[in-house]
């Protein structure tokens, strides 16, 4: 796995690309992803990221002022009251200035909100006490189950402590940090654990400003990994039988509209491609798998899948421009 910086002087844009940037899905939410590698290889992995991984070649991390030029040039576009989510395919506190980059989001005029996603394992006291002082307002904290082996074998590696998590919890619930605590509900493999999951954030105090729990949906992705006999459960089922059933049981809603994080539509970045647009790009690193580059072209970042080229210009065709994330394939 080759680690690649992203800088200005890279001529790579932030803006088009999954993995690492500035997304933004047409809200006040701003996704910030400023690097992309994973400590855990957790077996139900969307990205197949991790040390496991067997598809990823490439982790990206990108400058931290370069970064910044970016996001204090779409903040301003989006409007007051944005939310700076920082996350990843990956774990965000692996980014060596996670602190500082929280430290300057908080400082921009429109946003209002910075929060992040972690599993946990890079915050110790000290590190929750930097997020803290930074203004870090909510940690999305990545909890999959209580039992001891259920959870070491859903963070993908041997000698995970639940316990240390849990003190982990418990140290973001008493500071200024708001938790919530994100469980992956998998059909068959951790159904016993999500009362118990619920119980446990109701018992440390999260969800002091915002919910206290966030379940997710495991899904099946192409290149992702999925535990062995795992169906994903579709939409409808999980919405209308299986939150419901916690819900009761619980007494907690746990079926959360976007309202809830105060969330709303904005206007989107401008798209710069169409679906089926032929375009020209110009290769400017590896992708994140074998056989993938990265391109550019009209300053947005084109992920070019069985590229025939590492370098120079390519002719491709638009494939994907869902939310200004922009993949091709090459076009003769």
């Amino acid at each position: 796995m080759s680690l690649f910086h992203v800088t200005k002087e890279s001529e790579i844009p932030l803006v088009g690309c999954l993995y690492f940037g500035v997304v933004d899905r047409g809200s006040n939410l701003l996704q910030i992803r400023p690097s992309c590698g994973c400590n855990l290889s957790c077996p139900f992995c969307s990205v197949d990221a991790g040390p496991h991984s067997r598809s990823r070649v490439t982790d990206y991390q990108v400058e931290l002022d370069y970064l910044m030029e970016a996001v204090e040039e779409i903040a301003p576009f989006k409007g007051e009251g944005v939310e700076c989510h920082i996350d990843s395919p990956g774990e965000p506190m692996l980014y060596p200035d996670i602190v500082e980059l929280v430290r300057r989001l908080k400082d921009i005029e429109e946003v209002a909100v910075v929060s992040m996603q972690s599993n946990g394992t890079r915050l110790d006291e000290g590190m929750i006490g930097s997020l803290e002082e930074a203004g870090l307002d909510r940690i999305n904290l990545s909890m999959h189950a209580l039992e001891p082996e259920l959870a070491a074998y859903l963070a993908g590696r041997p000698g995970f402590d639940i316990k240390e998590l849990e003190r982990v919890a418990v140290n973001i619930a008493r500071s200024r940090i708001d938790l919530l605590i994100a469980p992956v509900y998998i059909p068959g493999i951790n159904d016993q654990e999500i009362p118990k999951l619920i119980d446990f954030a109701r018992r440390v105090g999260a969800g002091k400003r915002w919910p206290p729990l966030g379940i997710q949906k495991y899904e099946h992705y192409r290149r992702g990994r999925s535990p062995r006999g795992v169906r994903a459960e579709n939409w409808w089922h999980f919405y209308n039988r299986s939150m419901p059933q916690w819900e009761r049981d619980c007494s907690l809603p746990l079926r959360l509209k976007a309202q809830d994080f105060g969330i709303e539509k904005r206007p989107m970045i401008p798209t710069v491609f169409k679906k089926n647009e032929k375009t020209r790009v110009e290769i400017k690193a590896p992708g994140w798998v074998e056989g993938e580059q990265l391109g550019v072209a009209k300053n947005r970042v084109v992920s070019v899948v069985d590229s025939p080229v590492r370098e120079g210009s390519l002719r491709v065709k638009i494939v994907s421009n869902k939310h200004n994330i922009y993949v091709a394939v090459p076009y003769r």
